[in-house]
């Protein structure tokens, strides 16, 4: 598949549905893709069996407090660097580009990366959703090294770092976005095909662009699309009548309430974001929380709307869907279960709590 503007507009939706509100603003990636292949053509989107096992893949994305991001945009040729820093680490050439995360702006800004650069993007991430931490990977639980880790600003700054493990790499890399500003763009978890083969997850940005499309053809409401699609579930609609939000620690933290109007009329729901959003509640009883995907949408526009992104007075419905089966698994609740975050509860699934 070629990646030309309309696959990224379809991209940039599909990922800013499974971004669960992180991974960025979708329309910067957006923007900087189209502009990235109108120079330079469409980016080949390939799958991970059209490629010899060891070639080299960089999976890559911007890391940061989204809050910082909507200001602080990329230059452009942050991937350029990021690729001759894992080159020059590891000694070889790199084959392709994919994204470290579907979300938002991270599921896009790889193909303008790739454009850049004349090599193309796998088909496959390493979450199939946004997490806001760099061992949340299925790579990290398939034992691949996260280094050597590439990061750079949009001043040219950059430094590799060669760490005993993936938390290692968050506590560093994190301490390094703080001195660059708030954000920064990185690559991670280079890895040989064979390798992504079973610390990768595949086929995940068709499947964003699949949805994508859905989303911008439908005529109805996109929730009820959505969930039909993804066997999601309608949380609430309403109106965002609270929204509490902090950058704090190279995060953007908070909350927003939801008071539902129409059918949901008398009803609140507060859902909990730490960059994406953790945990949905209503009096007090947990009605979704990570693994799955908890997304706002715009009833509006049908666009789905980043953490960074909420204001007091919006129009929006909260569905939640399931994560990838990948995440249900005791170890990779260990890293991404709702306790990991500092909640007192176990996960439960969304089609447990709603079936």
């Amino acid at each position: 598949m070629l990646l030309g503007e309309n696959e990224i507009g379809h991209l940039a939706l599909g990922a800013a549905v499974f971004g669960g509100g992180g991974g960025g603003d979708p329309h910067i990636g957006e923007i900087m893709a189209r502009l990235a292949v109108r120079r330079y053509g469409p980016v080949e989107l390939v799958d991970l069996e059209s490629l010899d096992d060891g070639e080299l893949i960089v999976p890559c994305a911007m890391v940061g407090a989204p809050t910082v991001m909507v200001e602080k945009f990329p230059a452009g040729d942050e991937g350029g660097r990021i690729i001759a820093a894992i080159e020059k680490a590891m000694g070889r050439k790199a084959a392709a580009l994919t994204s470290a995360e579907l979300g938002g702006l991270n599921g896009v800004l790889p193909i303008a990366w790739a454009a850049h650069a004349g090599i193309p993007v796998v088909d496959c991430d390493l979450m199939a959703r946004a997490f806001p931490e760099l061992q949340m990977t299925t790579a990290s639980l398939a034992g691949i090294p996260i280094s050597p880790v590439a990061v750079t600003d949009e001043r040219t700054n950059t430094i590799v770092f060669e760490t005993i493990d993936s938390p290692w790499a968050e506590t560093l890399v994190r301490s390094t976005v703080g001195a660059f500003g708030g954000s920064a763009s990185m690559g991670i978890y280079p890895m040989t095909v064979a390798q992504a083969r079973i610390g990768a997850i595949s086929g995940s940005l068709s499947r964003a662009i699949e949805v994508g499309r859905v989303m911008s053809e439908v005529s109805a409401d996109p929730v009820d699309a959505l969930c039909e699609q993804l066997d999601g579930y309608r949380l609430i609609s309403g109106k965002v009548v609270d929204v509490e939000r902090r950058s704090d620690g190279g995060f953007a933290r908070g909350s927003a309430v939801v008071d539902g109007t129409g059918r949901d009329t008398g009803r609140l729901v507060r859902f909990e974001f730490q960059n994406e959003n953790l945990a949905a509640l209503e009096d007090g009883k947990v009605v979704a929380s990570v693994p799955d995907i908890i997304t706002a949408v715009d009833v509006h526009t049908g666009h789905p709307i980043t953490t960074e992104n909420l204001r007091y007075g919006q129009r929006v419905s909260v569905m939640a869907m399931p994560c990838d089966p990948f995440w249900r698994s005791p170890e990779a609740l260990a890293i991404v279960g709702p306790r990991v975050f500092g909640y007192e509860f176990d996960y439960e699934t969304v089609e447990s709590i709603h079936g």
